[in-house]
């Protein structure tokens, strides 16, 4: 912690910088920073896909620019924590982590995590595929990004839990659902490689209800051009998409037919309240009194898409 200094700076770093996810993120940082002069926002991170090495990579640079506190969400907590933070611990520079936490084993390297209960929130995926189960067993298949990140491996877990009762192991059909054979499927965050994911797995008989974990293929600036042929067999429930997140870009598939269900967080107040609670810290030495400040979402269908929040 720096004291009696003019200002200070915070870094937001994200899985993936040119992600309106983030982007919202940072946004929260300045919104905040507005009405404290003293504060200042630097963003940054993995250019085009989630990368753990990258990631580490632009923390370590920023590092040598100089910054005061660090916002980050976690795509690998081990690379994460050996790669930069540790070192940012011998230096005593505070982090919070948002939108995706570290694993519990590296959490005395952070003061706190700001987002989504993730758990909770791969129920509320889950949930949502259960009215439009038509087959016994429910054939279902999600899209996950990095295989260690570790807010999308507990929405994946979320995500058994509701419709299985269990976390720990894939729906095998004794449940009423079962796992395609092919899934889940992972896409480091990369847009082309999910929607291709997508279409493959929209063309087996019977598609399975296909679950994505964050916004993905979505976020692919062709996707509704792309996805246009599905919409209808969406109007007819013939097939099922069900994503994670509310961006702007997705609400307009939402609104045109070219998704079923979205589920919403709040980006823009992770890094606003994480903001919050790191100039706290840096200027008082007061710790955020939780360890965990999770936030609420939202729920959007073709109906409301209009209407329903996307960020704040």
């Amino acid at each position: 912690m720096l004291a009696e200094q003019s200002g200070y700076t915070i870094a937001v770093v994200g899985k993936t910088k040119n992600d309106s996810f983030y982007e919202q993120s940072h946004q929260g940082c300045l919104a905040y920073a507005k009405g404290h002069k003293e504060v200042r926002c630097v963003y940054d991170g993995s250019l085009d896909y989630q990368d753990v090495r990258t990631q580490v990579l632009v923390i370590n640079e920023l590092l040598e620019e100089g910054f005061d506190g660090l916002l980050v969400s976690t795509t690998d907590s081990n690379y994460l924590v050996e790669g930069s933070l540790k070192a940012l611990a011998e230096k005593n520079i505070p982090v919070i982590t948002f939108d995706s936490d570290l694993l519990p084993e590296h959490q005395a390297y952070r003061l706190a995590y700001v987002g989504t209960n993730n758990l909770d929130f791969g129920k509320a995926l889950g949930n949502a595929a259960k009215p439009y189960k038509t087959l016994h067993p429910q054939p279902i298949c999600i899209q996950s990004g990095h295989r260690t990140t570790p807010n999308l491996n507990a929405r994946i877990a979320g995500v058994r839990l509701a419709l299985s009762g269990q976390s720990e192991t894939r729906l095998d059909g004794r449940s009423g659902w079962i796992e395609h054979a092919r899934c889940p499927v992972y896409n480091m965050g990369k847009r082309y490689d999910a929607v291709d994911q997508l279409i493959t797995i929209l063309g087996n008989e019977p598609p399975p209800i296909f679950i994505a974990v964050a916004g993905f293929a979505q976020f692919h600036p062709r996707y509704i051009e792309t996805m246009s042929v599905f919409r209808p067999l969406i109007k007819r429930q013939k097939v099922v998409i069900i994503s994670a997140d509310t961006e702007s870009i997705q609400l307009r598939a939402l609104n045109r037919g070219l998704s079923t269900v979205n589920i919403g967080q709040r980006p823009y107040e992770m890094g606003r309240q994480a903001t919050a609670l790191m100039h706290r810290y840096l200027t008082t030495g007061k710790k955020p009194e939780q360890s965990h400040y999770y936030l609420d979402y939202h729920y959007c269908t073709e109906e409301n898409a209009q209407t329903c929040t996307t960020s704040r």
